[in-house]
């Protein structure tokens, strides 16, 4: 598995500091599919960088299977990271690719390259600077997958694919991760793709982890609760003064939507108590869930 405990990071330009990372404590179990999900400047891509081994952390440590990852060759044969930017390849064909990564990981697997190129329908000679974003990602992917490596990092994936190649694409990696007991972190603004690919998800918000849990857990603490009284208005207060942390309220006529967090059984047994004319729960979706997380940590008013 992967460990990271209280790892912190700090950029320096100039005069300015940047905190990317501030004690970031995080276990990924082999065999999982986990989703890291945050705001433009979170800390994403820095933390994907730091468990391959690309940047080295200030302080905290991140090891694979026991081993410290960064300047660890050995480690990083373990590890194949899907960058969000291509440019270093510009230059190269897909032919160029299988070569450079067949001496980069032993376990590589060029039948499974082949394969893969061919089912994507990608020019094996041309240089990728004359490919679409969606094609240079589609070739790092192949790449990713015929290295058969333990653990895959994958940073906005599915970036600038059309929605038949994302779901294509999507597929040969779920098939590929379930086949081998592999284990897959991706990075995404897509919400809802997250929800439908992973098993778990942590939200990182200014470097720091607000939560890390299993999708299933982070839906169960959530409730969406349409409520009016039989005589009267309702306003947060009320909600409030029953017992019920509301992160959410908004009326519309005499019915009030309340997004809260808790037990769906608390929930609803503090709310009956005001005996209210309606009483009904809503399903979250998972980017709700997030939203209104952001927002209680301030995300509204954060200039990022």
């Amino acid at each position: 598995m992967i460990e990271i405990k209280d790892l912190s990071l700090t950029f320096t330009n100039s005069d300015e500091r940047h905190e990317a990372l501030k004690a970031v404590t995080l276990d990924i179990p082999e065999g999982c599919i986990y989703g890291f999900v945050g705001s433009n400047g979170a800390g994403k891509s820095t933390l994907l960088r730091v468990i391959s081994g690309i940047y080295r952390p200030d302080s905290g440590s991140v090891t694979i299977d026991g081993t410290a990852v960064y300047d660890q060759p050995l480690a990083k044969e373990n590890i194949f990271f899907v960058s969000d930017e291509t440019v270093q390849f510009s230059r190269l064909s897909v032919n160029d690719l299988k070569g450079f990564y067949k001496l980069t990981y032993p376990s590589f697997d060029e039948a499974v390259f082949d394969d893969l190129v061919t089912k994507l329908d990608l020019p094996r000679k041309k240089p990728l600077s004359q490919f679409s974003k969606g094609m240079k990602r589609q070739a790092i992917v192949a790449c990713a997958l015929a290295s058969r490596t333990k653990y895959i990092l994958l940073d906005e994936a599915f970036d600038g694919l059309d929605p038949a190649m994302r779901r294509l694409i999507r597929t040969m990696i779920v098939d590929d991760i379930f086949d081998r007991g592999a284990t897959l972190m991706v990075s995404s603004h897509n919400v809802t793709e997250i929800g439908e690919l992973c098993d778990k998800a942590m939200l990182l918000h200014k470097g720091e982890v607000i939560f890390a849990k299993d999708i299933d857990d982070v839906k169960e603490n959530f409730e969406k609760v349409q409520i009016a009284l039989a005589d009267g208005e309702l306003d947060r207060t009320v909600i409030e003064n029953a017992g019920v942390e509301v992160l959410s309220f908004k009326t519309l006529g005499r019915v009030s939507t309340v997004v809260t967090k808790g037990n769906k059984a608390d929930i609803t047994a503090k709310l009956s108590s005001l005996s209210p004319a309606v009483l009904e729960l809503v399903p979250l979706t998972l980017e709700e869930i997030f939203i209104y997380e952001m927002e209680v940590h301030g995300y509204a008013n954060s200039e990022e």
